[in-house]
């Protein structure tokens, strides 16, 4: 399984000490003191976890996982230097999994970190959603026992959705992840492919999974 994270950190001292020790422990870092660099590397690289400042040169931390929320669900943990618990509520509000406030025992935020590598490895391979199960080991999908035959990008297009059960996705979400396009483009063949999915599923097993939001895209709820 890769570990490899992402710290964007302005204080130098304490990114440098976050390195030693996550790289001590086996895990590939990335650091950057910078909010707009840390955005672009975050966007653009492979990560299974980012750190986020709150307070950062560019960019605020929060700004960063707003923005990171459009496109992706990689684990994140802010940093502060604020006890506020309204900075800790408006970080999770914006889509981080968890926050830690500075100062802070490095023995604390090593289990941090381990706890979403735990979570990820228990939870990487199999989505279930109701009768639904997904499996990115062996690129599969089950209805019950059933096997459902789904395309590359239909699956992908599955596995998305699942993935961000109860969310709301706009076309231009799913487009740029499941076609890759980085800009908001003809968006007509989500639609296209959302009907073979509501076909394959929905109207094979009489339930209803892919819901539409009008004005706005779809979300995947389990079955009504």
């Amino acid at each position: 399984m890769n570990k490899k994270i992402l710290i964007v950190e302005d204080d130098l001292k304490l990114l440098r000490y976050l390195e030693l020790e996550l790289q001590h422990e086996g895990y590939e870092t990335h650091t950057l003191s910078n909010g707009k660099a840390g955005l672009e590397e975050a966007l653009n690289g492979e990560y299974n976890l980012l750190i986020l400042d709150i307070m950062l040169p560019g960019m605020n931390g929060m700004e960063i996982c707003r923005r990171i929320r459009q496109t992706s669900d990689v684990p994140i943990i802010m940093l502060t230097a604020r006890g506020d618990t309204m900075d800790k509520i408006a970080g999770l509000d914006f889509g981080a999994d968890d926050y830690i406030t500075k100062p802070f025992e490095i023995v604390e935020f090593l289990a941090r970190v381990r706890r979403f590598f735990r979570k990820r490895t228990e939870d990487d391979n199999e989505i279930i959603s109701g009768s639904i199960r997904i499996n990115t080991e062996s690129h599969s999908c089950h209805y019950e026992d059933e096997v459902i035959y789904l395309s590359k990008t239909e699956f992908d297009l599955c596995l998305y959705l699942m993935k961000n059960k109860d969310k709301v996705l706009t076309r231009e979400q799913i487009l740029e992840y499941v076609w890759g396009f980085d800009y908001f483009g003809e968006t007509r063949v989500v639609d296209v492919y959302i009907r073979y999915l509501r076909e394959k599923i929905d109207d094979r097993f009489g339930k209803q999974y892919i819901h539409t939001i009008r004005g706005v895209g779809y979300i995947f709820k389990d079955e009504g």
